[in-house]
């Protein structure tokens, strides 16, 4: 299985950590991820302002999860032009316990095929619609309500095909569209636990998130709160 690790190489803070990633993990190669703060990589990308789905998304797109959103569809491309069956796709922030993710990727490679689309969360927050298959304490699962974060996971060829054929254009950050499976068409699974943990504040911080003035706080987390009341009301299904 190939691993594709998204990393900006101007991010210097991260190099070390994309160095043991690339240890880590299975046939790994590092991918430029796309800069949304620099116009003439994000000229062609078509956004709009959270209408373009139900239910609408609140907060208007920053530059950074325009980027986030680019780099994930840069990979997802090169799965189809590659014609691999699924490939690791990671972000720059992750760290790995090998004997945990070795067991992992048994229970991938057991289970996996081109039209999964499969989640390894560095937290346990999913609950199970289904589980699909389990190794001891280690269960691949269809989650009745799919997590935040694309810190890893495995895309299948049919699925990355999918998964572009739906972005062409966006009004969210891809780990908040990705939970809209109604729209996307795609089934998201989960495997947990799986030996990954996120370790951005130990790199820098966060390239993603941004600092909000205290008077607007307490609006944010209602639009917030009732964003993801909506999501909850349509869980997957077995």
């Amino acid at each position: 299985m190939k691993s594709l690790i998204i990393h900006m190489s101007t991010s210097t803070a991260r190099h070390a950590n994309v160095a043991r990633l690339l240890q880590d993990l299975p046939d790994a190669q590092v991918v430029e991820a796309v800069n949304g703060r620099d116009p003439t990589q994000v000229a062609d990308v078509r956004t709009h302002s959270g209408n373009l789905h139900s239910p609408s998304y609140p907060f208007a797109l920053t530059p950074a999860e325009i980027g986030v959103f680019q780099s994930h569809r840069k990979c997802w491309q090169m799965i189809v032009d590659q014609g691999w069956d699924y490939a690791m796709i990671v972000e720059d922030d992750l760290a790995v316990s090998r004997p945990e993710l070795d067991r992992a990727l048994q229970l991938i490679h057991q289970n996996m095929t081109p039209d999964m689309y499969l989640r390894l969360p560095p937290k346990m927050r999913e609950l199970p619609a289904d589980i699909v298959a389990r190794d001891g304490d280690m269960a691949l699962i269809l989650p009745k309500r799919i997590g935040l974060q694309c810190c890893c996971q495995v895309v299948g060829r049919d699925a990355a095909q999918r998964l572009l054929d739906g972005s062409t254009q966006i009004d969210r950050p891809v780990d908040t569209w990705l939970q809209m499976h109604w729209v996307t068409g795609q089934k998201l699974h989960a495997l947990l636990p799986n030996g990954l943990s996120e370790i951005a504040n130990q790199i820098g911080g966060s390239t993603i998130q941004q600092k909000t003035r205290t008077s607007g706080k307490l609006m944010r987390e209602l639009k917030r709160a009732w964003y993801r009341t909506l999501v909850k009301l349509r869980p997957q299904r077995a």
